[in-house]
């Protein structure tokens, strides 16, 4: 009997299946190629190209706003009436009395305007000849004239900005009251560092910002210099843009309707298309190996396929009599259920290691939420004491500025020492009586103050710098209309596990309209996200940070409530009452 081959037909379907795999294979990869080129590479170059237009945008807004912020504050020193008052008389030497009195009275309008957030470098006024009158902070570099063709242009033009002889960028308008007379000549001087920092925003690439005479403005660190930017330019007739220059470096430009500023962003081909050719040689390689892969796969799967029929022939070539009967072995010995039951309770274990680490997340925001507003408080206390100390030193009072120098330290002493801490009520009001002493150091007889507490006082714990923003209210806003004596009391009570401070002045009260205001910022502080440059009136930074810091530590247990007092004594009451149980409500 002739035996039969059956090799020569099995390996010809094998390769008739790999054969078949593989125009499949080729068919999807090209497909893929032509998915990833179009869908992908294409989309991305032209979004990376988008984004360095946006981001020349975005720098151009961003410098717009700053300019736009010291156009506000230029407005709240001009219409300030005592400005044009202190002008009136023209220049007067700081050797004088009058000179003195002028400088001063000036700086502290400006003071007023500027508040405690100081994002200029320095602020000038000038008389009408384009004398330097008085300055915020007085720097030695700073222009003690106006140019007079500057002081042509300043008459006819809302502001001017322009770049200074000592590379210092100002913001000019003149004084004029409302009937179009001018008074003198206002220069803000504005902060380089402010500047600089809306350019730090790029990552890869040189960011310039040129006025109309293509004088640079502000530039990134590693910029280069004036002389060499003649590769940058503008197309006629289009603000914004890009183009690519003689080396290869994408260049989008913005140009601000509002100042003239044009801002360039430098950005290098490669790091352009840096992302799209990383896509690309990673597709290809992707490719590649999913075709050696498939190779391999392909042919293991074919031989796969043909196994159960090499199987039967292999059976059929060896059934006898003597093993009919012949079983394989297919019992599994995986336990599944116990394997989901570890993976359940490792999927436990590490359920509880997120919830830990979301505690101690949330403990960490809340100090921190703390420290941020008690940061924005400290600041401006500061400035007031200096400026106290400062007049005291203009009259020669030598004993009270040493006196105030001490209580001074002693406050920020406890401003710095364990500022994540919380502290007594009794040590509060002793912070309170060291400002309240300083303070008196400059005005004397005229203002008297008492606080009345027990010892009660050192079992209610508050966050630090919650008494003294009020009480420097009452200093700087209260008595703005009263005659003196002016009187600050304090009153501390605890009944019943629940304490309550209450702050009176004797000074003219607050507006209803402006009370409605103050509550309405207490009350919707917490839907909004609160600015860093807000102004230093009453109602505002002070009023809404004590309150809101007071809320992290006592929740839905704190009552705040803000009224004129009836009757004889005049003035206003602050009240804050809270529980020191946690069923208050």
């Amino acid at each position: 009997m002739k035996k039969t081959n059956f090799f020569p037909a099995q390996a010809s379907l094998q390769t008739k299946v790999f054969l078949m795999f593989l125009i499949l294979l080729l068919f999807v990869l090209c497909f893929f190629l032509a998915y990833v080129n179009w869908q992908v590479i294409r989309p991305l170059k032209e979004t990376n190209e988008n984004e360095k237009l946006l981001t020349a945008a975005k720098i151009s807004r961003q410098l717009d706003q700053y300019i736009k912020n010291q156009n506000q504050l230029s407005q709240r020193v001009l219409s300030n009436q005592q400005v044009p008052s202190a002008l009136m008389g023209g220049y007067r030497s700081t050797d004088s009395a009058e000179g003195l009195r002028q400088n001063r009275i000036l700086k502290e309008m400006m003071f007023e305007a500027i508040g405690p957030s100081v994002d200029i470098r320095d602020m000038i006024i000038y008389d009408l000849d384009g004398r330097a009158v008085a300055s915020y902070i007085g720097y030695s570099t700073n222009p003690s004239l106006l140019e007079p063709d500057l002081k042509e242009k300043l008459d006819q033009n809302e502001y001017i900005l322009y770049r200074q002889p000592n590379g210092i960028s100002a913001f000019d308008r003149a004084i004029i009251n409302q009937n179009g007379q001018i008074y003198g000549y206002l220069s803000i001087q504005l902060d380089q560092s402010d500047l600089q920092l809306s350019t730090e925003d790029v990552a890869v690439g040189d960011v310039y910002v040129l006025d109309q005479n293509r004088q640079i403005i502000s530039s990134s660190r590693n910029a280069k210099e004036q002389s060499e930017l003649s590769f940058l330019q503008m197309r006629d007739g289009e603000s914004s843009g890009m183009y690519l220059d003689g080396d290869s470096n994408y260049i989008a430009y913005d140009m601000s309707e509002n100042t003239g500023w044009i801002t360039y962003v430098v950005t290098p081909k490669r790091a352009v298309l840096g992302s799209v050719n990383s896509v690309q040689y990673l597709s290809i390689l992707l490719i590649t190996l999913l075709m050696l892969f498939s190779f391999v796969y392909i042919y293991f799967t074919t031989r796969n396929l043909l196994l159960p029929i090499r199987k039967l022939r292999s059976q059929i070539s060896r059934i006898n009599y003597s093993n009919l009967n012949v079983k394989v072995d297919n019992q599994s010995h995986n336990n599944e259920l116990m394997a989901l039951s570890d993976s359940f309770q490792e999927l436990l274990d590490r359920l509880q290691q997120s919830i830990e680490s979301e505690k101690l997340a949330l403990q960490e925001e809340m100090k921190a939420r703390n420290s941020a507003l008690q940061a924005q408080i400290a600041p401006h206390f500061i400035h007031n004491a200096l400026y106290l100390i400062s007049i005291a030193a203009q009259e020669g009072k030598n004993k009270a500025v040493s006196d105030m120098c001490k209580q001074l330290s002693d406050s920020l002493r406890y401003i710095v020492s364990s500022p994540y801490q919380h502290v007594s009520l009794a040590e509060e009001l002793e912070h309170t009586r060291n400002y309240l002493s300083l303070v008196q150091q400059n005005y004397e007889n005229d203002l008297e103050w008492e606080i009345i507490a027990d010892d009660a006082a050192n079992l209610i714990q508050l966050p630090r710098l919650v008494i003294q923003p009020f009480v420097e209210n009452c200093i700087e806003h209260a008595f703005d209309n009263t005659d003196p004596p002016w009187r600050i009391l304090i009153r501390v009570q605890l009944y019943n596990g629940i304490w309550a401070i209450e702050i009176s002045d004797n000074g003219e009260g607050i507006a209803p309209d402006k009370m409605n205001e103050i509550m309405d910022n207490i009350s919707n502080s917490e839907d909004r996200e609160h600015k860093l440059h807000m102004p230093s009136s009453f109602g505002n930074m002070g009023v809404v940070n004590t309150v809101n810091r007071l809320k992290l530590m006592y929740k839905n247990r704190l009552f705040f409530n803000l009224y004129n007092n009836t009757g004889e004594d005049k003035g206003a009451t602050v009240q804050i009452i809270a529980s020191l149980t946690e069923d208050f409500y």
